[in-house]
């Protein structure tokens, strides 16, 4: 699969390609409704791994393109919006820090967060290699999406 916007496409533009495939993946439904993984999965490096807090729903380590596939998935399975607002971007060579605000409603409770949030993305040659996202408030997720516990999700491979 190539990258949709080349090698030499600079991380921002990656990262918003990536932010706007995501909004139409869990705004089609995600996994659940059939919604295609293609767009965003474009954006990956074969080998990139995803870090969630092992304290959420959908936490721990998610390791390559199917790895972060089934982060999609499970994240479709909570929520039907995702949706990354007002990013703040600062660029150092490969490595973005993005600072946001993201916007999520529970497929179970109906509850819409709009909370701050960080990652740290590494692109290289076009490709997102690693994401490492720090949400605000991890217990107000946990209750939207009625979940009490963090079972972290095994390592993908």
């Amino acid at each position: 699969m190539n990258s949709p916007l080349g090698a030499d496409a600079r991380a921002i533009d990656v990262l918003e390609e990536f932010y706007r495939a995501e909004r139409i993946y869990m705004s089609a439904g995600g996994a659940l409704a059939g919604a295609s993984f293609d767009e965003m999965g474009a954006t990956l490096d074969p080998n990139v791994i995803l870090h969630q807090s092992p304290d959420l729903p959908w936490g721990g380590d998610w390791i390559g393109y199917e790895g972060f596939k089934g982060w999609s998935i499970e994240m479709s399975r909570h929520w039907d919006i995702v949706d990354v607002q007002h990013p703040v971007f600062f660029e150092n060579a490969d490595q973005v820090v993005v600072l946001c605000q993201l916007v999520t409603r529970s497929r179970v409770t109906g509850e819409t967060l709009d909370q701050p949030m960080a990652q740290v993305v590494t692109v290289k040659n076009g490709r997102i290699t690693e994401f490492r996202a720090f949400y605000w408030h991890v217990p107000q997720y946990r209750a939207a999406c009625r979940s009490e516990g963090g079972e972290a999700q095994e390592a993908q491979s």
